[in-house]
């Protein structure tokens, strides 16, 4: 009997083993990988989704786009194959090998979320998101303060020439009532003297 169990747990085991590596072998399961999930970026501006994808097979990568404005395939191909664009992306759009994709020239409708399935011939598939924010670059900001530097320049110069204005008024103002005195005081000595 002891004998017998060792054997049992010897074959066991053997055939747990080899379960194992046919299952192993057999072809079967994606990985997907997103290192960047969450990408900023402003108008014009050329932009990397990048994921890395393995599988045994030969994999179907297709990417999409949802935002506000609604869902648009960007593009389908499968591993050393055929690669389907849409004609909103047709001049937009490089694909490359680990399933990544770079978009040329955002604008501000590529805003929003996509999505990657990668599929294998086996029907095994993985999806993956990155969320892409698309950032006008706003030059009404440099115009407020250009604006406004040229508001504080023109109420400065009027300031200025209003200083010289009121100097010049004052000195002529001081130049009468000197004017006035002398006069008056010659007029009193002169009376003063008939007086006398």
């Amino acid at each position: 009997l002891r004998g017998c169990r060792g054997r049992g747990v010897v074959v066991g085991t053997v055939t747990l083993c080899l379960a194992a590596g046919w299952a192993l072998q057999t072809p079967g399961g994606v990985t997907l990988v997103v290192p960047q999930p969450n990408i900023n970026a402003t108008v014009a501006q050329n932009i990397l989704l990048s994921v890395e994808y393995s599988c045994r097979g030969v994999a179907t990568i297709e990417w999409k786009h949802v935002s506000s404005w609604g869902t648009t395939k960007i593009v389908e191909w499968k591993s050393g194959n055929y690669i389907n664009i849409s004609t909103v992306y047709k001049d937009r759009v490089t694909t490359f090998e680990n399933g990544s994709i770079q978009l040329l020239n955002v604008g501000v409708r590529d805003a929003g979320y996509y999505f990657i399935t990668v599929t294998e011939e086996h029907g095994t598939n993985t999806y993956g998101t990155i969320i892409v924010n698309v950032y006008e670059i706003i030059y009404e900001d440099l115009h407020f303060v250009a604006v406004l530097f040229a508001f504080l320049a023109a109420v400065s110069a009027i300031l200025v020439c209003f200083m010289w204005l009121c100097n010049k008024s004052l000195r002529l103002f001081q130049k009468k009532t000197t004017h006035k005195l002398t006069a008056s005081t010659t007029e009193e000595i002169e009376l003063d003297t008939i007086e006398c």
